[in-house]
């Protein structure tokens, strides 16, 4: 039970699920295990902490599926760190993602839409989405300093910088939805209904090394009426031009945020970040195991008919039942149990290490048990 295969099955399961879909939603999203205590831990970098400085733990980049109706699954996923030895650039893995989720789709014939945050705001990201044959895009944007082209009064088109053409967006369309928002006068954010503004403006932008190639593209404003935040700016190869298209558009990133909480549930179910003994590979198939468990939870394509989610149920003390199936507390156990077993494993390893042998008392236990330890 490593990662690879446990992230195998995943994704073996997620196409299963979603090929028969007319169109499908592709959400790339990155995600920090922070391990701010954690100093000699094996392969640890520097990522962004809660409050927005670095502290060490690891990446992933996962990319969750869905279907237009109920059905989703992890497509994607993948726990790195800068500082192993095949580590070559976080646009690598990125690339490597994107590619991997083109592939296992490669049977599929609809239509798919890549929905990414603004941590994917870079043009290579972009022009390797759309030279898939029927992929698309919606990105919130970061860089508004880049060169685009902008239609001007004749028809042609001439260079300017992004925030320029904010002045010609034109209004499309309002939207009522309920948003986690933070209104003016508030003091934080909660859920609650908004109306948001949406606008678009007609563009094209540069392939990344080839200037001579462009890509017709439009800008989407969201903005929420009365927000403390800024508006969100989108761009997006979906035609955009009247209400309908741009509420298309506005959609497609709302469904990003409707997937927090499965993502929220991997980076929280068990308690990782408080843990400093693990070894790289072991962290890695322990957050593998958390999609295990989130696959079943979140119905992204898994059931008890997957040994591993009754291995993880058993682990937490389930008992089956008729209509009794394991719930979030059940799974949560089992990866805690699972966790500990593991990391009292790095800790009679690293006693080996350092005095040679196990203690006499330990030894005639796992002997009792068939027990044996192996690096």
């Amino acid at each position: 039970m490593d990662a690879d295969s446990l992230t195998a099955m995943l994704r073996e399961e997620a196409v299963a699920s979603l090929q028969g879909e007319t169109e499908l939603t592709l959400v790339l999203d990155g995600m920090e295990v922070r391990r701010a205590g954690a100093t000699a831990q094996e392969g640890l970098m520097r990522v962004k902490g809660l409050d927005g400085k670095l502290v060490n733990g690891y990446r992933s980049f996962n990319v969750l599926g869905m279907g237009t109706g109920e059905k989703r699954g992890l497509l994607y996923h993948h726990l790195f760190s800068s500082q192993q030895p095949d580590f070559q650039s976080e646009n690598r893995e990125i690339q490597r993602a994107i590619a991997e989720t083109e592939t296992s789709l490669q049977g599929y014939a609809g239509v798919k839409t890549w929905v990414m945050d603004c941590g994917f705001d870079n043009d290579d990201v972009w022009w390797q989405v759309w030279s898939y044959p029927g992929s698309h895009l919606v990105v919130r944007l970061y860089h508004h300093e880049r060169i685009v082209l902008w239609q001007n009064r004749k028809g042609g088109w001439d260079e300017r910088y992004l925030d320029a053409t904010f002045a010609h967006l034109r209004p499309l369309a309002e939207v009522e939805t309920e948003l986690e928002v933070r209104l003016v006068g508030q003091q934080r954010p909660k859920r609650q209904p908004v109306t948001v503004k949406l606008s678009a403006v007609p563009l094209r932008v540069y392939h990344p090394t080839n200037r001579q190639q462009t890509k017709p593209v439009w800008l989407v404003k969201a903005e929420i009426v009365n927000a403390v935040n800024a508006p969100w700016y989108l761009l997006t190869d979906w035609p955009t031009t009247v209400a309908a298209h741009i509420l298309r558009v506005f959609i497609f990133y709302r469904r990003r945020w409707a997937v927090e909480d499965t993502f929220k549930f991997v980076k929280t179910c068990f308690g990782l970040e408080d843990v400093r003994m693990l070894a790289f590979e072991a962290i890695r198939t322990l957050v593998a195991c958390a999609w295990i468990a989130a696959g079943f939870l979140f119905h992204l394509g898994l059931t008890l008919d997957h040994w591993q989610v009754r291995l993880l149920a058993r682990l937490g003390g389930w008992e089956e039942r008729a209509n009794r199936p394991p719930g979030k507390l059940i799974l949560t156990r089992g990866l805690r149990r699972l966790l500990d077993l593991l990391a009292t494993e790095a800790i009679l390893l690293e006693h080996i290490e350092q005095y040679g042998d196990l203690p006499p008392f330990v030894k005639r236990l796992f002997a009792a048990y068939g027990f044996s330890l192996s690096r």
